[in-house]
């Protein structure tokens, strides 16, 4: 049939017309289901908002991560409890978050079992569950896993320490800062640092002061420990005053030095360096520990490089773009990242310019290997030592 020119004009118009409606709802459909350029928000639950470490983690995902790969992270207070790490939790699965990256150490088999049910994902970036917590969460489908120090490495770091002052520095008579034992971590590092000074705990050296001071439930008690090196001891639950007072009262006693499981140079820096004493500690390579590296008396440092958080990331996105990195029988990941340990600030200046925040180790090249990456791939990278020579 023989067609108008004005009649193939009008058909012409209507078919554009439909395909601009159906490729305006297409795009509106993709943006409704989360695809298309729409942010994915992931949660942060951390008992330590303010500290070195901390900080360096935050700016890592929120000026490198979230802006190459158009993710939101969104942040906790501190948390001081399992109740408030739960209440923060059920608050960011209200907030329509992806995923939960726990640094809180709150109940985190009690978190696991909550992200499971309600189809968030959960990971853990810093630290590790205790072996009955994991066992009780790997096979969850939402529970990606855990990346950190596990507790033969906090151990190692701490009798590396221990060994050093002992051995190199000499010292017999120290203060030392407990953190927040029984906290496992500080617990591990504690029963590391007590054997390497060629201490002991109740009579026990080794790992065998962990399992005497968990296995009867009792609360760490300074007065059990003795040995070649003479210890004055505090910790975290001294109390929110009265701590400062206690480590006045350790420099007023003249030790030869201050050993830390963690967190001193958050609190007590600028006490130390003040009164010249040397310090060490197991935390993060910031500028602000480097400071107390140059001009201060912190001569000993553990720490974690910010971008180490970058494997977890990688596993979370890779479990929402649907390509989950699990081991061969199903389970979710357990794997473990070992510390840089700076005796000097030329150091210290070499491993925190390896890493920083718009240079990070943990680039988006490197990520882009990890993301969808096969577990054995995934566990190799990981677990690469990557300190700066």
């Amino acid at each position: 049939m023989y067609m108008q020119k004005s009649e193939i004009m009008a058909i012409s118009k209507f078919i554009k017309g439909v395909t601009a409606i159906a490729l305006a709802g297409a795009s509106m459909a993709l943006v409704a289901c989360g695809g298309g350029n729409s942010t994915v928000k992931v949660g942060v639950l951390v008992a330590d908002a303010s500290g070195d470490e901390a900080i360096g983690f935050k700016n890592y995902l929120q000026q490198y991560v979230a802006k190459e790969y158009n993710y939101e992270f969104v942040y906790s207070p501190q948390l001081d409890s399992a109740e408030q790490a739960r209440a923060q939790a059920e608050t960011f699965i209200g907030q329509n978050c992806k995923a939960i990256i726990d640094m809180a150490d709150k109940n985190r088999g009690d978190l696991a079992q909550l992200c499971n049910t309600n189809k968030v994902y959960f990971a853990i970036g810093s630290g590790m569950m205790s072996d009955e917590d994991y066992n009780a969460s790997k096979n969850l489908e939402y529970f990606v896993g855990q990346i950190g120090p596990d507790m033969v490495t906090e151990y190692n770091t701490g009798l590396a320490m221990g060994q050093y002052y002992k051995e190199t520095k000499k010292v017999s008579k120290v203060g030392v800062y407990g953190a927040f034992i029984p906290n496992p971590m500080h617990l591990y590092r504690m029963a590391g640092l007590l054997t390497g000074l060629g201490d002991t705990y109740k009579g026990q050296s080794g790992q065998n002061i962990v399992y005497t001071v968990f296995g009867d439930g009792a609360q760490f008690d300074a007065s059990n420990i003795a040995g070649d090196v003479t210890i004055d001891y505090c910790s975290g639950f001294d109390g929110e005053g009265a701590i400062f007072g206690r480590v006045g009262e350790i420099i007023a006693g003249n030790p030869d030095a201050f050993l830390s499981v963690g967190m001193t140079t958050t609190f007590f820096a600028d006490m130390l360096d003040k009164a010249n004493l040397e310090y060490s500690d197991i935390d993060s390579f910031t500028t602000a520990n480097g400071a107390h590296m140059k001009t201060g008396s912190l001569k000993y440092l553990a720490g974690k490089y910010s971008s180490s958080l970058g494997p977890i990331f990688a596993a979370i996105k890779s479990a929402i773009d649907g390509k989950a990195i699990r081991l061969a029988n199903g389970d979710a990941f357990s794997l473990s990242q070992g510390y840089w340990t700076a005796k000097s600030s030329a150091e210290f200046e070499k491993f925190q310019s390896a890493d920083s925040v718009t240079n990070p180790i943990f680039n988006k090249t490197v990520l882009d290997t990890l993301i969808g990456a096969s577990y054995d791939s995934f566990k190799a990278a990981v677990e690469l030592d990557r300190t700066p020579q």
